[in-house]
């Protein structure tokens, strides 16, 4: 039973990492935000290969801020 809540929380997390990726792309905002919001998600990314309740956690926070509006400024 426990392996099917991890592989539904798996799923969970990729369709909402694709889902983040699509947004960022759709941004109109300078290239250096875009990539320093691509690296944010390659970070969540890897975090979930270790573990996954924080990566999920993690992603929420992250499209909370975009859903707010706070995106990083560019870094240069």
């Amino acid at each position: 039973m426990e392996h099917d809540g991890q592989l539904q929380l798996y799923t969970a997390v990729a369709n909402q990492l694709k889902e983040a990726h699509a947004r960022v792309r759709a941004l109109q905002v300078p290239e250096g935000v875009r990539m320093a919001l691509t690296r944010k998600l390659l970070v969540i990314t890897a975090a979930a290969k270790h573990d996954l309740a924080a990566a999920a956690r993690r992603l929420e926070q992250f499209n909370a801020d975009l859903d707010e509006g706070r995106i990083p400024d560019e870094e240069h």
